[in-house]
């Protein structure tokens, strides 16, 4: 049976961060008068600045429970939703007194610590008609922070590279883990936990592009390896790599990256590489004077000259358009089929109330 709550003092600085060797340590906390933060970049917990401590739910299930609350704060989640996400596709008999059962108790980890005497009640979680909400009011979620100062980075890249670099190494440093780590069983806490993980490696791509603008390229390589190494058909990675190496003056470790990089794009998708990693091998097998280091705010070169400009710029937007639509019709779709299965189940309540054999 599980425990109500475990309390612990936050973690200090030694506590690792998941987005690289060398991010620094997430934004100071711990001011007076801070709201929680609720966190689910890494397991899901609650930071409570005012009394330093984290307070963690004790089991899986009610991890699950409040990462999906804490997903879709600010709006009812259903209760076959909320079952969804505990139990996935095993849920027990008495599956809605079990999530009762866990509501209250994640209501009295929310609790904790108690208010001060001029502090009023605070209900974090509201019941409604058909499920429950997470009212956040003035508290905050890592995550929207990390979204918050991942897109100042990435606005600064072109205009203020060195800038760009701090605010997305403190985003990134805000990750403890894969984003709600262990407690994905349901689609909202899937589908949150893989859009998480896809800004996270949006963010380290524009952070590398701002290294390298800023000329900072004898930092990056042993990151840039090991990105490689753990996403090998992002190709992004790869190009960034190439150019680091490159001015680092290890031209043959640069073509050696596009080679392994064209290997597992070959045998795991059956693709070769697109025009921009072409386009890179080509410039530096060739010397670009384009690829020398900038200066301090110069841009990172793009190599159009070396991309065919006619085709392979119709080829690269017929290929986003396409995956575009087909993203937003799957998830039209998934929505849809979200809706119909909670009115079958709707339906399905009423009708067993209404049985005879109910009674």
């Amino acid at each position: 049976m599980e425990n109500d709550v475990h309390s612990f003092s936050v973690l200090g600085p030694d506590r690792r961060s998941a987005s690289g060797p060398h991010a620094p340590h997430g934004e100071p906390s711990g001011r007076a008068g801070q709201e929680r933060e609720f966190r689910i970049l890494g397991p899901v917990e609650v930071h409570d600045p005012r009394t330093g401590l984290t307070l963690l739910p004790s089991g899986t299930k009610q991890r699950a429970l409040l990462g999906a609350l804490v997903v879709r704060a600010g709006q009812t989640v259903s209760a076959h939703r909320l079952i969804d996400e505990v139990w996935g596709g095993r849920p027990p008999a008495n599956a809605g007194n079990a999530l009762q059962a866990h509501v209250a108790r994640l209501r009295r980890l929310l609790a904790q610590p108690r208010p001060g005497p001029r502090e009023p009640h605070r209900e974090w979680l509201a019941t409604r008609s058909v499920g429950y909400a997470l009212r956040l009011g003035r508290a905050t979620t890592d995550a929207e922070r990390f979204n918050r100062l991942a897109a100042e980075g990435r606005a600064a890249v072109a205009g203020d590279p060195g800038h760009a670099v701090e605010l997305l190494r403190r985003a990134l440093a805000l990750w403890r883990g894969p984003a709600l780590e262990g407690f994905v069983h349901g689609a909202v806490c899937a589908a949150e936990a893989a859009r998480l993980e896809e800004n996270r490696l949006s963010a380290l791509e524009a952070l590398y592009d701002a290294c390298l603008r800023a000329a900072r390229h004898d930092e990056i390589t042993g990151e840039l390896e090991e990105l490689t190494a753990d996403h090998p058909v992002r190709e992004r990675f790869h190009d960034l790599l190439m150019v680091a190496l490159y001015r680092c003056g290890r031209q043959a470790e640069a073509l050696g990256v596009y080679d392994r990089a064209r290997k597992h794009l070959v045998r795991e998708l059956g693709v070769e590489p697109g025009p921009a990693l072409r386009g890179r091998m080509e410039a530096i097998l060739h010397h670009d004077p384009a690829l020398a280091a900038p200066g301090p705010a110069g841009p990172l070169p793009t190599l159009a000259a070396r991309v065919p400009t006619s085709e392979a710029v119709a080829e690269q937007e017929a290929v986003v358009m396409t995956l575009t639509h087909e993203i937003a019709r799957l998830r039209g779709h998934v929505e849809r089929l979200f809706l119909e299965q909670e009115a079958l189940l709707r339906r399905f309540d009423s009708l067993r109330v209404a049985s005879p054999r109910a009674r």
